[in-house]
């Protein structure tokens, strides 16, 4: 390990997904995020903020926000400047276009070998796929141990971390070694929000595309690494390594327009879930 203890934190921008409208799939099955309003996937700010919290009780402590996405992604790695971050990197390369959690996995697992950090803290899932795939799939791709549902990192030293997990009957408090990787949930505590002086020190960040004919000198460059930069077998990457395919994807809207008074005869409630069946309400 290095002498300061260097955490990646993974982030995904995600398109809103209360706003899913007609034009949110292309026809190739892959999202149109082009047509969605974006913003920071909300467990990754969770998790941001356990990374944050280890840089407020030790000293020499770096965090770097990760990402992979189009070029407007770097807004991710400039929010994770604003609130405290040392420095980010962007994933971005048309080869990666149209992953799905092994190919998306399988870029990150290489761009963090080439950061070499001694943990990885990440969101449990981002809210437009729900899989919480891809943190483990790092962990095993790297061969690192893991902690999954994390809530509150307890303590954490270069050797080892104790973290306590909320899980569906209860709360475990587990220990492991480092390197590792956390994933953490929604019930852990909210990201805090940016900082004045963090937002004039960056409020120039851009990645090298961003900045090209840009008149911001000195201003903080978010590294754009793609496949050239970060190796690996090119067919792990994008929709090539991405065994999962979406078919579709609706925006159910339900609307009161009328009502219905039942009995206490199953008769009446098997006919109401029937109705509710074939109209796609439930199931």
């Amino acid at each position: 390990m290095s002498t300061k203890l260097k955490i990646v934190v993974l982030a995904k921008q995600v398109p809103d997904t209360r706003n899913v409208g007609k034009d949110a799939m292309k026809e190739d099955g892959t999202v149109n995020r082009s047509a969605l309003p974006a913003i920071f996937n909300p467990e990754d700010m969770n998790a941001l903020e356990q990374a944050l919290r280890i840089k407020d009780s030790l000293k020499d402590v770096e965090i770097f926000l990760l990402t992979m996405g189009p070029g407007r992604a770097a807004d991710i790695v400039r929010e994770g400047l604003f609130r405290g971050a040392d420095g980010g990197v962007l994933l971005t390369d048309r080869k990666f276009a149209g992953a799905d959690t092994l190919a998306t996995s399988y870029a990150l697992a290489q761009a963090v070998k080439k950061i070499n950090p001694d943990m990885i803290i990440a969101g449990r899932q981002a809210i437009d796929g729900d899989t919480a795939q891809v943190g483990p799939q790092v962990a095993e791709k790297l061969g690192w141990p893991q902690v999954t549902y994390a809530e509150e990192i307890l303590e954490i030293s270069k050797e080892k971390a104790v973290v306590r997990r909320r899980l569906e009957r209860g709360v475990e408090t587990v220990s492991s070694p480092l390197p590792l990787l956390i994933t953490v949930t929604a019930t852990a505590a909210a990201c805090r929000p940016r900082h004045a002086k963090n937002i004039m020190r960056y409020k120039h960040a851009a990645t090298a595309t961003e900045l090209a004919g840009a008149e911001h000198a000195g201003a903080y460059v978010i590294p754009e690494w793609g496949f050239n930069e970060i190796g690996g077998e090119e067919s792990g990457y994008g929709m090539a390594g991405s065994p999962t395919k979406v078919k579709k994807v609706e925006n159910i809207i339900l609307q009161a327009k009328e009502s219905k008074v039942l009995g206490s005869s199953y008769a009446e409630i098997d006919t109401l879930v029937n109705e509710l069946l074939a109209s796609h309400t439930i199931g």
